[in-house]
């Protein structure tokens, strides 16, 4: 055999290899070149208003606008849409952009978009209504109200799971049990995960889990005596007047629900849309799964923070940084994530939640308590980058409100 020749082997590795140093940059140039965007031109992107807003908040609505459709454009987003909430009412309500793309059907302020994850606060506020009224007590162990959970290795509280302290996993988007199932009640879904073991001792880490939030959903039924999306209805959507949001069914959509998209390539819409199918979310619960407005969960946050929905002390509780067992603070509180923002040049707490569907975010509420100021955000595409935008749109109506034209 002579010297210079090469084993079939190692020519496999090499060829292999080239093909991999070739192929990959050659896969982002083709998706790439083949990408779609939707809006070129950022300052002809669409929008619609029911009403304008008030006059002492007519440029910061304007700015917010071109922050809107930059976003947009540089990050290739079919339709967003958002609305701003300062002192109990709503000062701005704007749909940017097409809730469908082929259609080329513009977004309105009344058109529905995924929640996703956002929909925990939803369910943290009707856990606090039980504790308001004394049917529910945070300390309690889980099985006090789900008897058919099952013991772990360490006890799991109520105030653990809402903390996303409990040592819980989540789900796995792209094969969980819960998106391919159908439930009927929450129930149904803590079933399909009951068995698994805690991956830690409760209170020790953080951990997001998608999981705990059914549990938590079956313990507001069991506690409450009633369906859970009928104590959501009949104790909070109703009375605060949040008629567009409820409950996703897959058999029978609205007519009013902009169209999902995912990201085709590498986790980012620059390279192109995709619709996303319909999935079933009923055993999500309380986790996700439901639909709604900009103004609808604008005008849950100011009931929160006005007193208008759970005693004060009940808000603070739910809206406190959990410890864990080393001393370290958490940011989220009982089903609120957490934060310190520079507004307006001071720090201010805000508290809210962003909304992950398919991994990452379509949706952002932000509330400034100590301002009297909420904003949300809503998109019809993953990947959105909500929580800045609302951040953006925040800091523009509070150095708006700053300034003397606005007093």
């Amino acid at each position: 055999m002579s010297k210079s020749r090469i084993p079939t082997w190692v020519s496999l590795v090499l060829l292999g290899m080239g093909l991999l140093v070739v192929g990959i940059p050659g896969l982002w140039v083709y998706m790439s070149i083949t990408a779609t965007k939707v809006h070129p031109d950022s300052q002809t992107i669409p929008s619609l208003t029911n009403s304008p807003p008030p006059p002492k908040w007519a440029g910061a609505a304007e700015q917010s606008r071109q922050i809107v459709r930059a976003s947009m454009s540089e990050n290739n987003l079919a339709g967003l849409s958002v609305a701003v909430g300062i002192d109990g009412g709503i000062v701005w309500a704007e749909g940017f952009g097409f809730a469908d793309i082929e259609s080329s059907l513009p977004v309105t302020p009344d058109h529905r978009f995924r929640t996703g994850t956002a929909s925990i606060v939803f369910t943290s506020a009707a856990l606090g209504l039980l504790l308001d009224e004394g049917r529910l007590k945070l300390d309690d162990e889980i099985q006090r109200y789900v008897p058919e959970f099952p013991m772990k290795k360490w006890p799991v509280t109520v105030r653990q799971v809402m903390g996303q302290v409990a040592g819980f996993q989540t789900e796995d988007p792209d094969n969980g049990v819960l998106t391919s199932s159908h439930c009927e009640r929450p129930a149904d879904a803590v079933a399909l995960f009951a068995k698994a073991p805690l991956l830690f001792q409760p209170g020790t880490e953080y951990r997001d889990s998608t999981f705990g939030w059914v549990l938590l959903s079956a313990v507001v039924e069991a506690a409450a005596d009633t369906p859970f999306t009928t104590f959501l209805n009949e104790n909070i959507f109703r009375p605060l007047g949040m008629l567009d949001t409820f409950k996703e069914s897959v058999t029978n959509p609205p007519s009013d629900a902009a169209t999902s998209y995912n990201p085709r390539f590498a986790a980012n819409p620059v390279y192109g849309l995709r619709p996303l199918p319909r999935f079933d979310y009923s055993c999500h619960a309380g986790s996700n799964g439901f639909l709604s407005t900009p103004s609808d969960l604008v005008r849950f946050g100011m009931a929160i923070n006005r007193g208008k929905l759970l005693g004060p002390q009940t808000v603070q509780t739910l809206q406190t940084p959990q410890r864990l067992a080393s001393g370290q603070q958490t940011s989220y509180g009982l089903g609120w994530d957490l934060k310190t923002v520079t507004l307006a040049g001071q720090q201010v707490q805000a508290a809210g939640h962003n909304g992950h569907f398919w991994v990452e975010e379509v949706a952002s509420l932000l509330t400034f308590p100590e301002r009297g100021l909420a904003v949300a955000v809503m998109s019809n595409v993953s990947f959105a980058g909500t929580p800045s935008v609302a951040e953006r749109v925040a800091q523009t109506f509070a150095e708006q409100r700053k300034s003397p034209a606005a007093k």
